[in-house]
């Protein structure tokens, strides 16, 4: 039995010798002086604008229009929690209560996205809060309501109540958007008020830290107070949330990260009109396709997604995709990586068709997939996202009871969860996602709480708690 145990898990953390892409810094502004445990409408939200951003040369470029529009839009937004540390000499003494004081948590920025008062920040940003407040360019300062979030994505949804219109923004089609155009990158760094730098967007459906989630990458200077700010084109329309930077120090260094608006819009409305997101699943697992793969496979062209394994009952397995099929397109935009493809499938939900065009033993050809919804659900505590198994599962593992791990939440992600199966808590066993859902639900602190794990050599695995 192979023992770990998990330390501190709200502080986990990864750290690079160097400034890479894997080793990334979320520029939330972190208060040091107090730790709070994360907890986690009809509403017409601004409308799509599918306009491509205009082509300028650099004597053209007039960036005061947008510059005036987005700041009065972006808002600071101020996570506060409530100090539940010991209790004082005098009240364990004597028994005295006193009031448990608000702390400022952490500081970020929002963007308004709506006359009524709609915001859309960062899940980092607002993750813990007790309190959330918001001052807007003009210093007035209003309460706000989570209305939800998505830490996958790393979006937020708030709201604040005015006795007037406020100005907002439009969003702008993300994947119009092309290497080498303008942008401004608007926010609240250092917990100054909305604050304008310029740039050009470097790269698109980047991905981070190992994950498989896309991000605008530009060179507009950002820093710690940025998180959930505004990313516009020289039209003023919103084209990315920021999100992260590549930092050694936690301030900017070069690069910085935004979540596509596309994928931000989507996640938005799924909140609103569902409360939580639609996740349309192709229902395959990838490898990267290098140089060794092509020399093993055969394969020509390095471009592509490679499929090695096809989810049973997925959209892909309906459709009749093939382990060793190379996506080459989705609905005409090119997957040159995983990235490509799952930037893409974020803004899809269960029921909507895709067209791919795959490669297939040198041969093209274009497959219609009607993409699924994945049983899933998420995990209090660890932010684990499980699903039941399957036949393949039960099999592969040798374990009728359990359930499966599918994703990992970021503090999570260097322990090599994701694709075990958890089959207790403590001396409770799990049968299915209902019974994860109750036990996880009982956990109210990390000490003494033991999960039991079974990976794919058979071994079992326990984590302790603390």
């Amino acid at each position: 039995m192979i023992m770990k145990k998990i330390a501190n898990l709200l502080l986990v953390s990864v750290i690079a010798g160097a400034v890479t892409l894997s080793g990334y810094k979320l520029f939330f502004e972190q208060q040091s002086f107090i730790f709070s445990d994360s907890p986690t409408v009809p509403v017409t939200t601004a409308s799509f604008m599918n306009t491509s951003a205009k082509g300028a040369g650099i004597n053209e470029v007039d960036f005061t229009s947008a510059a005036e529009t987005t700041v009065n839009a972006v808002v600071h937004v101020k996570n506060v929690a409530i100090n539940s540390g010991p209790k004082s000499l005098m009240e364990f003494l004597y028994g005295y209560e006193t009031e448990a004081k608000p702390q400022l948590r952490g500081a970020g920025s929002g963007v308004i996205i709506s006359s009524d008062g709609y915001i859309v920040t960062n899940n980092h940003v607002i993750e813990g809060a007790s309190q959330l407040q918001v001052t807007l360019n003009n210093n007035t300062t209003y309460d706000a309501e989570l209305i939800g979030s998505d830490p996958n994505s790393d979006i937020a949804l708030i709201k604040i109540e005015a006795d007037h219109k406020l100005p907002y923004l439009t969003f702008g089609d993300s994947d119009n958007t092309k290497i080498g155009e303008w942008v401004l990158a608007v926010g609240n760094p250092f917990n100054l008020t909305s604050t304008v730098t310029a740039g050009i967007v470097s790269a698109k459906a980047r991905s981070l830290g190992g994950t498989n989630q896309s991000f605008l990458q530009t060179d507009a200077a950002v820093n710690p107070g940025n998180s959930g700010g505004a990313l516009v084109n020289t039209n003023g329309e919103l084209i990315g949330i920021n999100t992260a930077i590549t930092s050694q120090t936690g301030s900017y260094v070069g690069y910085s990260f935004a979540v596509p608006s596309n994928i931000a819009k989507k996640v938005i409305d799924d909140i609103v009109e569902y409360g939580n997101v639609q996740k349309g699943i192709l229902g395959i697992t990838p490898i990267p396709i290098n140089s060794s793969l092509a020399a093993e496979k055969g394969i020509k062209n390095i471009e592509g997604v490679y499929i090695d394994i096809i989810e049973e009952d997925s959209g892909a397995y309906d459709a009749g995709l093939e382990s060793g099929d190379i996506i080459k397109k989705i609905d005409e935009i090119k997957t040159l990586n995983f990235p490509d493809l799952t930037g893409y499938l974020a803004t899809k939900r269960p029921g909507d068709e895709v067209k791919l065009t795959i490669e297939r033993k040198g041969e093209t050809m274009e497959i219609p997939v009607t993409l699924k919804e994945r049983q899933t659900i998420v995990l209090p505590i660890m932010d684990l996202e499980v699903k039941n198994l399957n036949d393949k599962d039960r099999k592969e593992f040798r374990t009728k009871k359990g359930v499966k791990i599918v994703g990992v939440s970021e503090r999570f992600e260097g322990y090599g969860l994701e694709g075990k199966i958890l089959l207790s808590i403590g001396d409770k066993e799990i049968n299915d996602i209902n019974d994860a859902k109750v036990l996880f639900g009982r956990i109210t602190r990390y000490g003494n709480t033991s999960i039991t794990m079974l990976n794919k050599k058979g071994e079992r695995e326990r984590i302790i708690l603390q």
